[in-house]
């Protein structure tokens, strides 16, 4: 697969897959979101490799679905929405399904579906700098992606409604105390926090590391952590064909672009 928004690389044991589109902030189109399925398939067969890194290029790990995408949907039909609903929460579900370990690396910006990015990795380590926001429901739409899940999953019922209704930015050193981030680093020391994690997971018997994966995946199933997600492509068509859904979309769009 010949990849366009992504970079995809694989040497020895660790693999990686660096969100491209730096000019963006790594804003997520649907292109993106195909090619980080077909990046999750590529490592299928490469049994070799233990742990993928997951990055951004540039000044953001994700700044969330693209604007002009959104301005795209706000004036398209039911179609097209259902589509990237259904292709958010597709890729969401591959990059959580990868058989090798996912280490998230996060810094910069990490909004909206960046957000349920890092939630399907197995590990984050964030920089000290790293500004997480959840702004979809100040757009008139439900988070979905199974953002919602992951989230309660990982911070708990209460934390997850308060930062997705609220909509407020929270503080990497915060997402380490609520639980959703494991190591919270200066900015400069990012990128050797994540070789020397990585380095510590390789070094592991590769049987019990992937094997751990695999249990603490189908417990967290049982209990209930993808509960809902099959209705996301229901939840976010109806609430794009709502009244609100457009203006809140270009007030949104004109607030983001004016800063």
């Amino acid at each position: 697969m010949q990849f366009t928004t992504l970079q995809v690389d694989a040497d020895g044991p660790v693999g990686r897959i660096t969100l491209n589109r730096p000019a963006s902030l790594n804003s997520m189109t649907p292109a993106l979101l195909e090619e980080l399925i077909g990046a999750a398939r590529w490592f299928e067969p490469r049994l070799d490799v233990r742990v993928v890194v997951i990055e951004g290029n540039g000044r953001a790990f994700c700044s969330g679905f693209d604007l002009h995408s959104f301005e795209e949907m706000a004036g398209g039909d039911g179609v097209q929405r259902r589509e990237v609903s259904g292709l958010g929460g597709r890729m969401a579900d591959a990059v959580e399904g990868m058989r090798a370990v996912t280490v998230a690396a996060l810094h910069g910006w990490v909004v909206g579906g960046g957000v349920v990015l890092a939630s399907a990795c197995d590990l984050r380590v964030a920089a000290s700098d790293t500004r997480f926001r959840i702004p979809e429901v100040e757009m008139g739409l439900p988070l979905n992606w199974g953002g919602i899940p992951r989230l309660v999953r990982e911070i708990g019922p209460a934390r997850t409604r308060e930062l997705v209704m609220t909509c407020r930015e929270f503080s990497a050193v915060e997402a380490s105390t609520m639980g959703f981030v494991n190591t919270v680093v200066p900015p400069e020391d990012l990128e050797s926090a994540v070789a020397d994690l990585t380095h510590r997971l390789v070094g592991m018997p590769a049987l019990p590391l992937l094997s751990t994966k695999s249990s603490v995946n189908a417990v967290a199933q049982a209990l209930g952590a993808r509960i809902g997600t099959s209705m996301d492509a229901e939840m976010f068509l109806g609430a794009s064909q709502s009244p609100e859904f457009s203006e809140a979309v270009r007030a949104y769009v004109e607030r983001v672009q004016g800063t």
